[in-house]
């Protein structure tokens, strides 16, 4: 098998890519026979906004173009999405498919990761050739999707993946995103409930944001009369979450929770870990895989895969 991951920028940004090309393993079943890769930057600038874009990348021999992005990103950027889909499907050696991932959303990527990573595993099985994966600005979603099939199909160590990744394409992929996605295949999504409160009768609304919503979002919580508390009841997978509290407007932490060290702008959020029970064996599988590094066994490599193959489709 042969495929191009394009770590991009923007629908209306230039095209920046890698070529890893694969051996054949030499038995079906075997993980670790992937052989070596060889690299080689494309160096071109291609822009995919207008559906004759769409020939650019024929003539490179991409095969499949693997869309990231969210309607609003289309839409903030003027893309006809539709007319570039429609047009792609006038030809027969070149497939548009979507596979969205809110942009700025660890948590979102996490739970999407698996989903998408299944859609591109098969579309690349289906289509050979070249495969160009984008998001918007080419540095979270589309890294992020393709440092996780390095690990999980081409069988990559992280930091070895991560390294390639930045030698090839400057960019920031979310990491703990990846790792949790690794640790939630092979361990189950398992989730717990969880409180939040805040002490105050002096104050008219009081909400949080982080968790698993994003910071772009927020939630109300609830005042309870008789505790005098404004509370909040979610399940949670497995993890870590930082948040923060918005009182009457006004962003704050809780001190009654834990707090995290101030980061290199000084400023602090409140978290929370969500685990399973310690002595667990799934626990002590989800601390190796959320470490700093992991090193994915043959077995836990053909679980993975079986998953991406067994995974459904989705639109």
């Amino acid at each position: 098998m042969n495929c191009l991951q394009n770590l991009t920028r923007s629908s209306a940004l230039p095209l920046q890519s890698f070529r890893f090309n694969q051996r054949k393993p030499t038995s079906s079943s075997s993980f670790n026979s992937l052989g070596t890769m060889n690299y080689a930057d494309l160096n071109r600038r291609i822009t995919v906004k207008t559906p004759e874009d769409v020939d650019k990348l024929r003539q490179i021999g991409v095969k499949t173009i693997f869309c990231l992005q969210q309607d609003p990103d289309l839409e903030y950027f003027g893309v006809d999405i539709i007319a570039i889909q429609e047009y792609a499907k006038t030809y027969d050696d070149i497939q548009h498919i979507r596979a969205e991932i809110r942009d700025f959303d660890a948590f979102d990527l996490r739970m999407r990761l698996p989903a998408v990573v299944s859609k591109l595993y098969k579309a690349i099985n289906r289509n050979g050739g070249v495969t160009y994966v984008h998001c918007t600005a080419g540095l979270g979603r589309a890294p992020a999707v393709a440092l996780a099939y390095m690990i999980w199909v081409l069988g990559y160590k992280l930091n070895e993946a991560h390294r390639l990744l930045l030698s090839k394409r400057p960019c920031f992929p979310k990491l703990d995103a990846i790792k949790s996605a690794t640790a939630d295949i092979l361990t189950g999504l398992r989730k717990k409930l969880v409180t939040f409160s805040w002490k105050g009768k002096n104050c008219t609304t009081v909400e949080i944001s982080g968790i698993d919503i994003g910071w772009g979002q927020r939630m109300p919580l609830t005042f309870d009369k008789e505790q005098g508390l404004w509370i909040l009841k979610r399940e949670l997978p497995e993890g870590r979450y930082e948040y923060k509290y918005i009182v009457d407007g006004e962003w704050t932490c809780n001190k009654y929770e834990l707090v995290t060290s101030p980061n290199k702008d000084e400023h602090v959020n409140n978290y929370v870990q969500v685990d399973d029970a310690p002595s667990s064996v799934s626990e002590a599988l989800r601390n190796r895989l959320t470490s700093d590094d992991f090193d994915l066994t043959k077995d836990e490599l053909h679980k993975i895969r079986a998953f991406l193959e067994a995974c459904p489709d989705y639109e």
